[in-house]
């Protein structure tokens, strides 16, 4: 399950996974675009990107900062969305 996080001025939306057991969260990033989404995931706290379609590589690198940036927020709500589904 994926809980929204933030909405980008360009449409872009990040969303974050509850907390696995192996303490991992994946955050997702899609964009509209013109023949659906371009999607990207990211596994924190190891930062690895996989599953990128659409994002240039700068793009991507932006992206990181902010889910580096944001990081603690998401693993804190991933972790209290394991909790309130207990």
């Amino acid at each position: 399950m994926f809980y929204n996080y933030v909405e980008m001025e360009d449409g872009t939306q990040v969303a974050y996974s509850e907390m696995r057991k192996d303490r991992t969260v994946v955050v997702a990033v899609e964009r509209p675009c013109d023949f659906g989404f371009d999607h990207a995931e990211c596994c924190i706290p190891a930062y690895s990107w996989s599953a990128v379609a659409g994002f240039s590589d700068e793009e991507v690198a932006r992206l990181d900062e902010f889910v580096r940036n944001n990081a603690p927020l998401i693993m804190r709500l991933a972790q209290e969305a394991v909790k309130a589904y207990a």
